[in-house]
């Protein structure tokens, strides 16, 4: 199993809240949401078969960056996403303050 990221251009509809987001090839959640899809097992590979809709769970700073957590809802597995200019702030907030 490779670990080598793969860039995947992709628009996808959000499984959860519907929002139509324009992939750019790191676009990994809904910046709307937050939520996230359980699709690759590596960044990009699309290997997963999961396919399980992933609640963000908590943030995580990592230097001068932010990550979110999110958690499968079918399989459980926690993968880390980073937070980007594009995400609803207001949304990664609320998101570290009900971890707190």
């Amino acid at each position: 199993m490779s670990t080598t990221f793969k860039r995947v251009i992709e628009d996808f509809t959000c499984g959860h809240c519907g929002v139509l987001v324009k992939g750019n090839g790191y676009t990994s959640h809904c910046p709307k949401c937050l939520w996230s899809k359980h699709v690759d097992n590596n960044p990009g590979d699309r290997a997963a078969t999961c396919h399980g809709l992933m609640s963000p769970v908590g943030v995580e700073q990592e230097g001068q960056e932010y990550k979110l957590l999110h958690r499968c809802a079918k399989c459980g597995i926690v993968k880390r996403n980073k937070v980007v200019p594009e995400d609803d702030f207001d949304e990664v907030l609320k998101v570290a303050k009900a971890k707190a």
